[in-house]
């Protein structure tokens, strides 16, 4: 019982970035608040955060020996029990630096990879964090055993002469294979479903973690989506059959995407991607009240440029949560005075941002702000998408346009 306490009490952590050529302060700063909102969905909570200016990172222990004996201080005097360095660490590094601090030492990767194990709910998503797990320990046997549970007898599967890390690495080898194997068929499966939902137009929704897909997912599809002010809080693909005006259409909301996501990460959450990769209409969400969604949106794009090989898709770009936005124009902006709170829809229509894109729609998923708007846009696109597939339904659209127009003009004459 006593251990169970101990787990789910908060742990206390440092956390470690570099000020480097390619990284300034400010950036490296940044990348720190998102490393602190990292740890605290992971359950953890940050003490206090290190920072240290070096031409690139020291090959023994990512840090300086000063900056390692200051934090190695602070970490004694405050019971600090983790430590949590932004970018990857070699097994070189953090076997060096466990023994310097004497606490557990976790890297982003390895963090990003614990929140998708606890986020994990489905069968599909339990393997693919599974996956993951095991290619990111494979390059780091090298500084420990993993005495992993075998799962076949011992007997007679050891070479002459192999020592316990080469065992635990055709264990680890084994796995993947496995769990390679076992989403194989999950991707069948999945295909089998998409080919099953016939031709209906697909939308599926896009965008960095945690900017609030899943709130504008419930909103469109009258679901209810899990939802919460955390990273990654959606790893499963949600797929919900919406009717917007006559048209129905499939929506997706996927997986969200980060800075520096680990590549095998990427590819093991394939079949999640495959929502993407054959979706006819992205939905690309975005926070504006973030200071650096401009970051966030070349983020997303870089990476839909990979998961899509480069197909040109058509993007709506939905600006959300312009209910906590702050605003600071560009020099080249109209608008004044120079930080405002609550900017209109009209001031936002007429900022830059809104030049970003052909089709840009701002909203407020929670409150329910302009989605009358957003609606509309996906309308158009899906009717766009449909028509290429059966263009003798051309008529229908055309009849209930005129319906439509029909109606406004007998408002008109009314008044």
């Amino acid at each position: 019982m006593e251990e169970i306490i101990t787990k789910e009490t908060s742990e206390r952590a440092v956390l470690v970035g570099l000020i480097t050529q390619q990284q300034g302060e400010a950036k490296a700063n940044e990348y720190l608040d998102e490393l602190e909102f990292l740890a605290d969905t992971a359950g953890a909570v940050t003490v206090k955060k290190f920072l240290q200016r070096l031409d690139y990172p020291n090959p023994r222990t990512f840090v300086g020996k000063g900056k390692l004996d200051e934090i190695k201080s602070f970490i004694e005097e405050n019971e600090v029990g983790m430590a949590i360095f932004d970018d990857d660490l070699t097994s070189k590094q953090v076997s060096n630096i466990e023994r310097e601090l004497q606490v557990k030492i976790l890297d982003r990767t390895s963090l990003i990879l614990d929140i998708f194990a606890k986020r994990a709910q489905t069968a599909n998503a339990k393997t693919q964090v599974e996956l993951a797990q095991y290619q990111y320990l494979l390059p780091r046997l090298t500084r420990m055993w993993t005495h992993l549970e075998r799962q076949r007898g011992g007997i007679g599967m050891r070479g002459p002469g192999e020592t316990q890390i080469e065992t635990d690495r055709r264990i680890i080898l084994d796995k993947i294979s496995r769990l390679k194997e076992e989403l194989k068929s999950i991707d069948k499966q999945k295909a089998v479903q998409r080919k099953n939902r016939g031709k209906l137009t697909r939308v599926a929704l896009v965008g960095y973690t945690n900017v609030g897909k899943s709130t504008l997912m419930n909103l469109l599809s009258k679901s209810d989506v899990f939802a919460e002010n955390k990273l990654f809080a959606t790893l499963d693909t949600t797929v919900r059959k919406v009717t917007i005006d006559n048209l129905p259409l499939l929506l997706t909301d996927t997986v969200g995407f980060i800075r520096k996501l680990p590549t095998h990460l990427v590819d093991s959450f394939k079949s999640t991607l495959d929502e993407v990769r054959e979706a006819d209409v992205l939905v690309h969400v975005v926070d504006i009240s973030h200071p650096n969604f401009e970051e966030q949106i070349a983020v997303v794009d870089k990476t839909l440029r990979e998961v899509c090989d480069g197909a040109d898709k058509p993007v709506i770009m939905v600006f959300n949560k312009i209910d906590a936005f702050t605003y600071t124009p560009k020099a080249d902006d109209d608008l004044t005075p120079a930080t405002r709170e609550n900017v209109s829809l009209d001031e936002l229509k007429a900022s830059w941002m809104s030049r970003m894109n052909d089709n840009c729609v701002f909203i407020s998923a929670k409150r329910g702000v302009n989605i009358d708007e957003l609606k509309e846009k996906i309308y158009e696109k899906a009717k766009e998408v449909h028509l290429t597939r059966f263009p003798y339904n051309d008529f229908l659209f055309q009849k209930y346009d005129d319906l439509g127009q029909a109606e406004d003009e007998t408002v008109d004459a009314d008044e």
